[in-house]
């Protein structure tokens, strides 16, 4: 062990009626039940994040292994719940974009965090998970090494830091700036400063592996301005070359700011971090305009009753605990990726590298926000779902911040950091959740800059980036498939793709909804156009096999084909799982295998799944499962789960969505979202949430008036709260005779008028009121067709 220099030493948030009555007996917040460390076993960088806003920019937790990096940009690293000693306290952690470390020591100064299984040899620190606590918006642990307490919590863009020294004359504070971490790529540069006023300030420009392979040459950077509430005893900087004691400015890799301190027995030294994407001024007066007159306690204070009233737009009753922690862990997942990219002053990052500016309203602020994403590849199962359900205010910054690097660009981004193109996938999904999002009623944007900006992404392919993705979109436009190319591995070129059959479905569903988009504004011949390709899944139905099938630019399938073998045609997937990827037409993909075909054998893949959990089985892979029949911890088949309510066997969704949320699903650090499974900036998460109220949408809200199919709930009672401009417009979902063997619904009232059909519109749901339910342990045929 390091030498130790001292021996170790529910009221409601807001007024919606079910909280009340939820915290009632237990006296629980929402936050309460919110447990980030659920899942934490190989989770990605931007995972574990527990000191942050909801869609907030300040995004701070734990490292345990953030500078191993992360060799081809999407591997699991950060943090884990498997790992025994921490290195240090990133504040920003995203999709591509990670860094601005501190981390508190006693004795010696160590400018390097060492290794997991060496502590010793750096910064680091021991650690035991009973002494954590971590919940939306806030972060402790002991670091037993030191005896210090370290606690997180932020505001927008903010991040503070407090840790609790013991008596010391040697303790101190390390910034490490200029070190990759985690998804944030090499560093190409930085700096880090003492300022005259006594603020360290600095920035850090790294190349993720995804800028590197999406939009060769660009560079992601980030900006810091941090206060003290204590002055040092002494200082000095250091890099990969040299530490220099009482220096107070260093460049390069490695680069970083220590700070000394004589402490007191539990004395506190509070850290104010202000972040910014565009500059150090900015990361100042962000730091200035949201934490000023902040000190740690009251911005712990904020960021909870921010969260409680985040997660208070849903509220769920029931007697299973674990149920409420599965729903408000996975709702806190939904509600913190996609983060927050913009200044208080509306200065966000160009994907030329400058900064850009949004308008202003009258009041001198800016009209909209703009956000860091990760690809909506699968998100139209989950996250745009919810978004519309109870966040809209959101889903509309979202729209406007992707047509900002439309028009700094010219094309849309499926995944962006910093606006720089980090698609991950290569196709190209934000023009069917601009569709979505105008169809959902949705409208507070440049609705026809983004009709523009859809119908692009769906037809176009001169000059076409490979940030932008599709990059056989040409084909698919022509040929009204896109044609398979041997020897393409991952790849996508304009003559075709190695994942030619996936790309088909996905660009037939994608045109589907930009057609609807075109209709509702009265482009006819667009219209047209787009439902006619649409169908393009057709022409890869196999009917010798029964299958979707890859072909060839001739017509011809292909050879040796093995519905079962991933990645040949078909993205992280299999034709088991794709070939029920027309969410677009449910009913003439019914048809086209046959009613009894399609039930027997979606109802035979879940019951073979079961038994490897849904996905993967107990092994620690994000890519456990692709060869599968059903893989949960992947976007392609999230539906399907939900298509027997279009196929006249509805109870059988009724039974396998509840067996998924109970069984893939877990509670503990290694079984949480499968086991090692990735959960994308909130995808899963939102998946569970939509799914255990009984509300989903298989074409992802892309018809011109959506409607949500309906199953049957998890809980007792869902109470869904509108947006502030309609608050008083609450939805209840209440449910009779409700258990783990009562899951199938027997009777289901809509403000007591009985529904012919399971389904409901968004606009229903709008206007507020009562969905009645009753549910039971034997199936119904009610609502069979």
């Amino acid at each position: 062990m390091k030498n130790i220099l001292v021996k170790c030493c529910f009221t409601a948030v807001i007024s919606l009626m079910s909280n009340a009555v939820l915290s009632q007996q237990s006296n629980k917040k929402l936050s309460d039940y919110v447990s980030p460390n659920i899942g934490t076993a190989h989770s990605r960088w931007f995972f574990y994040t527990p000191a942050a806003m909801p869609f907030g920019l300040a995004k701070l937790g734990p490292s345990t292994n953030a500078h191993l990096g992360n060799e081809q940009g999407w591997e699991a690293t950060g943090y884990d719940d498997r790992d025994t000693s921490i290195e240090g306290f990133a504040c920003l952690h995203e999709f591509q974009v990670g860094g601005i470390v501190l981390a508190p020591s006693v004795g010696k100064v160590q400018t390097i965090p060492g290794k997991l299984e060496n502590p010793d040899e750096g910064y680091r620190s021991r650690f035991d998970r009973k002494d954590e606590n971590a919940t939306s918006g806030y972060y402790s642990v002991l670091l037993k090494d030191y005896n210090i307490k370290a606690e997180l919590t932020a505001t927008k863009r903010v991040g503070f830091q407090r840790y609790t020294f013991p008596k010391s004359s040697q303790s101190n504070i390390i910034f490490d700036i200029g070190n990759r971490q985690g998804e944030s790529g090499a560093v190409k540069e930085s700096k880090v400063q003492i300022t005259n006023d006594g603020r360290i300030e600095g920035y850090v420009i790294t190349i993720p592996e995804y800028v590197k392979k999406y939009q060769a040459g660009a560079e992601v950077a980030m900006y810091f301005s941090a206060v003290l509430d204590k002055k040092p005893a002494a200082f000095g900087v250091f890099n990969k070359k040299e530490t220099k004691a009482g220096d107070k400015e260093t460049t390069g890799e490695g680069s970083g700011i220590y700070l000394t301190f004589d402490t007191k027995e539990n004395e506190m030294i509070t850290v104010k971090i202000g972040l910014s994407y565009t500059s150090i001024a900015n990361a100042r007066l962000n730091l200035d305009t949201e934490a000023k007159k902040l000190n740690f306690d009251s911005a712990r204070k904020q960021s909870l009753n921010v969260w409680n009233d985040y997660l208070g737009r849903i509220t769920v009753e029931g007697k299973n605990e674990n149920d409420k922690i599965k729903f408000y862990t996975g709702l806190y997942h939904a509600l913190l990726g996609r983060g927050l990219g913009s200044d208080v002053n509306g200065a966000y990052p160009m994907n030329n590298g400058k900064a850009g500016q949004i308008p202003l309203d009258s009041k001198g602020q800016p009209k909209h926000n703009y956000y860091n994403t990760d690809a909506i590849w699968g998100g139209f199962w989950n996250l745009t779902q919810l978004w519309a359900l109870a966040y809209p205010e959101y889903y509309a910054d979202w729209v406007q911040g992707q047509l900002l690097v439309y028009k700094d660009a010219g094309w849309l981004g499926d995944g962006i950091a910093n606006s720089k193109y980090v698609s991950g996938v290569g196709t190209n999904f934000t023009g069917l959740a601009i569709a979505s999002a105008y169809n959902a009623g949705i409208r507070n944007f440049d609705i026809e800059k983004g009709y523009e900006a859809a119908l692009k992404n769906e037809l176009e392919w001169k000059d076409r980036i490979e940030g932008a993705g599709k990059m056989d979109v040409k084909q698919f436009v022509n040929l009204g498939y896109s044609p398979f190319l041997d020897n393409m591995e991952y790849k996508t070129n304009t003559e075709g793709s190695g994942f030619s059959a996936s790309h088909t479905l996905e660009y037939s569903y994608s045109a589907y909804a930009v057609a609807q988009f075109a209709k509702a504004l009265g482009k006819t011949k667009d219209y047209e156009k787009l439902i006619n390709l649409a169908d393009g899944w057709k022409l890869l139905y196999d009917k010798e096999t029964g299958f979707i099938r890859p072909k060839y630019a001739d017509g011809k399938f292909i050879k040796d084909f093995n519905p079962s073998e991933p990645w040949r045609g078909f993205q992280e997937g299999n034709a088991w799982q794709y070939t029920f990827y027309v969410p677009h037409n449910v009913t003439e993909l019914v048809a086209t295998l046959g009613k009894d075909t399609f039930n027997d054998r979606l109802n035979d893949i879940f019951t073979k799944s079961q038994k490897n959990v849904f996905g993967g089985g107990t092994k620690i892979d994000a890519f456990a499962g692709l060869s599968g029949f059903y893989n949960h911890g992947n976007q392609p088949n999230l539906h399907i789960s939900w298509l027997f309510n279009f196929s006249g066997k509805p109870y059988l969704t009724q039974k396998w969505v509840h067996a998924i949320c109970d069984e893939f699903y877990g509670t503990e650090g290694i079984h949480g979202y499968g086991y090692g499974q990735d959960e994308d900036q909130g995808q899963l998460g939102a998946w569970y949430v939509m799914s255990s109220i009984g509300l989903f949408d298989v074409k992802g809200l892309t018809d011109i008036n959506p409607s949500f199919q309906i199953g049957s709930p998890l809980f007792d009672k869902i109470t869904i709260k509108q947006s502030d401009k309609d608050k008083n417009k609450v939805f209840v979902i209440d449910v009779k005779n409700n258990s783990k063997t009562n899951v199938y619904l027997q009777e289901v009232k809509l403000n007591d008028d009985n529904l012919k059909q399971l389904s409901i519109e968004l606009a229903a749901i709008r206007k507020g009121g009562i969905l009645n339910m009753k549910v039971d342990a034997k199936p119904a045929n009610t609502w069979s067709n």
